[in-house]
């Protein structure tokens, strides 16, 4: 039991620390947004020599270096992102009234380098592991990237809590591409996709014959899944994101409304009416206008 508790407890509170983190940095003056994505990219390249260097190390260590280093590539893109260096062609809310395909190209163009440094992410951690059979990093990565996708399509289609609140002030814009509803469709597949992946992976933890290494790694990536999954219940719960974040989100003047992985989570929906500048006293309807 215990050889599924430490590393369940690692990746929990990597995570957390870790979205803290960038929370707490990515509220701070611009001025400093220099120096932090200095340091993230400091830890990209040390997150990418461990991948490289830990390709063919099956042993327990080897499980903790491939997720720990993943999360050191996945939290540059978000750094890049949140301070605003890595967006996307349009910095400017949504069009007013705009709805079906012109609303969809707004929102991708919002976000559009942010989409194409996780697919550059993607390859150089594929490249990093390429020829190692150690490829917990890997998937740690593609694990992020995947739920991350989950997040931006409910976001789209409308959630209650779509995260507008933990936005940075220069990346509220990003809030007017949001959708309010109770619920949609497309969620209870993307929880009950995540709990599949979750089991299965806690199922092949505990399998007999498992290794050290395949057992913790296992249990790192069922337990990422699974916060993955209670991001994904807090979209729709009646709690605001902030309440989870408070003390990262000091620095930050709360004003309409501000993310992530975690997640977390880049937003993609985009709506007509109402966007990131609502009044406090105004909130937006549940309802999209769609």
């Amino acid at each position: 039991m215990v050889e599924h508790l430490y590393p369940a407890l690692f990746a929990v509170t990597l995570w957390w620390s870790s979205t803290g983190l960038i929370l707490y940095l990515d509220g701070l003056r611009r001025e400093t947004f220099g120096r932090t994505l200095i340091g993230a990219t400091v830890l990209l390249a040390i997150g990418l020599f461990a991948l490289h260097a830990g390709a063919h190390d099956m042993t327990l260590a080897g499980a903790y270096i491939g997720f720990t280093a993943a999360i050191l590539v996945w939290g540059w893109i978000e750094v890049a992102f949140l301070t605003g260096f890595v967006t996307g062609p349009r910095q400017e809310a949504c069009p007013p009234g705009a709805r079906g395909w012109p609303r969809f190209r707004a929102a991708v163009a919002v976000i559009l380098w942010h989409e194409i440094a996780i697919l550059v992410g993607a390859g150089l951690v594929l490249a990093a592991t390429l020829g190692g059979p150690n490829r917990i990093g890997l998937w740690t990565f593609l694990l992020l990237a995947v739920m991350r996708l989950s997040a931006k399509l409910n976001i789209f289609i409308g959630v209650r809590n779509p995260g507008e609140t933990l936005l940075p002030d220069h990346l509220r814009y990003l809030g007017s591409y949001f959708a309010r509803r109770p619920m949609n469709p497309l969620l209870p597949v993307s929880v009950a996709g995540g709990i599949a992946l979750c089991a299965w992976l806690l199922a092949a933890a505990v399998a007999p014959g498992a290794s050290p290494a395949m057992a913790a790694g296992c249990t790192l990536l069922a337990t990422l899944a699974g916060l993955a999954v209670l991001e994904h219940v807090f979209m729709v719960l009646p709690i605001p994101p902030e309440t989870l974040w408070r003390l990262s989100l000091g620095p930050r003047r709360m004003g309409a409304g501000a993310l992530c992985v975690a997640a977390l989570p880049t937003p993609i929906g985009p709506r007509g009416g109402r966007g990131a500048m609502a009044r406090p006293e105004d909130p937006p309807p549940l309802e999209s206008r769609t």
